[in-house]
């Protein structure tokens, strides 16, 4: 079973920059596709982004296009999603996601909170 450990949150002013990282053990996430979503206080988890398991195919979430960017080293078994220009509405705790058929495996989030 795949776990999967995000990191890189913390406190930042707006207009600031965070990368964010989702470390997988247990498995290999080379098989895996890969997303980030977020979850504002009091709102549903929404999704952010994801990768296909060779980053041939990218997409995100209009709220973040342009300013986020996802990647992934498969060597490292390792997820990114780098943050610029934050804003307060990017306040949330961010998950890490990945599945493969009918295996669906999250992280246990890290928080992200952007100060005006």
């Amino acid at each position: 079973q795949v776990q999967l450990v995000e990191s890189g949150g913390g406190l930042v002013q707006a207009g600031d920059s965070l990368r964010l990282s989702c470390a997988a053990s247990g498995g290999s996430i080379s098989n895996y596709g890969m997303a980030w979503f977020r979850q504002a206080p009091g709102k549903e988890r929404v999704f952010v982004a994801a990768i296909s398991r060779r980053s041939g195919y990218i997409d995100y979430a209009d709220s973040v296009k342009d300013r986020f960017t996802i990647s992934r080293d498969n060597a490292k078994n390792t997820v990114y999603l780098q943050m610029n220009s934050l804003e307060p509405e990017d306040t949330a705790v961010y998950y890490c996601r990945g599945w493969r058929y009918a295996m669906d495996y999250w992280g246990q989030g890290t928080l992200v909170t952007v100060s005006s």
